[in-house]
């Protein structure tokens, strides 16, 4: 849920590498979702190393507002260079008032030019950086979760392998060379010598 929340504002932000991001972790989730409904573990694998990847990720947002490391909010790196937009909650933060102004040398147009941003109680790179630490703190607790799953699955799997229920030799199966005799036996009776014999033992 927290994903797709994201998800809809990075949608009314225009913030293409968040679309993407978010996209695939909520693919991933529902992916180790069902891995554990199923009892798969494999996919629980998978959902675990993908929250590696996913705090690593956010950690980068993270840094990216704060502009950390030569990094600016103001670039268009989360948009892939393809707009000028910037996250939604820079004009629509609590408090944020926007004033615009018609844009003037351009007859029969009613469009209105963007100019500035006043009253925000917060500013949108705090918000950002709240709702990357956010999933952080979610994907380290799916984290730990996964690996207990991944941890009582296996333990399962050794205790029903211990009994024989994955052995695809049993212990207790059939010889097939018991068979095979007696085969072997029905045919020497049903041969000509072994009739003549049988004739001879009820004379």
């Amino acid at each position: 849920l927290a994903a797709l929340e994201r998800q809809v504002f990075d949608f009314l932000g225009y913030q293409w590498a968040p679309i993407l991001a978010n996209f695939l972790h909520i693919i991933i989730v529902i992916l180790g979702l069902f891995g554990t409904i199923q009892y798969r573990p494999r996919y629980i694998v998978v959902y675990a190393i993908w929250t590696a990847v996913w705090v690593t990720w956010n950690i980068f947002i993270i840094c990216f507002y704060l502009e950390v490391g030569g990094l600016s909010k103001e670039s268009e790196l989360l948009t892939f260079n393809i707009s000028r937009h910037q996250s939604w909650w820079s004009e629509n933060g609590p408090g944020c008032v926007r004033k615009e102004a018609s844009m003037s040398g351009i007859k029969g147009l009613d469009s209105h030019s963007y100019i500035s941003v006043i009253g925000c109680a917060l500013e949108y790179r705090y918000i950002e950086v709240m709702h990357s630490s956010f999933q952080i703190l979610i994907a380290l607790v799916g984290f730990v979760y996964a690996c207990y799953v991944v941890s009582v699955f296996t333990e399962e799997e050794d205790s029903f392998d211990f009994i024989g229920g994955f052995d695809p030799f049993p212990l207790y199966h059939v010889n097939e060379k018991p068979t095979n005799l007696l085969f072997k036996q029905t045919y020497l009776l049903l041969s000509p010598a072994g009739l003549s014999g049988m004739e001879g033992m009820n004379e």
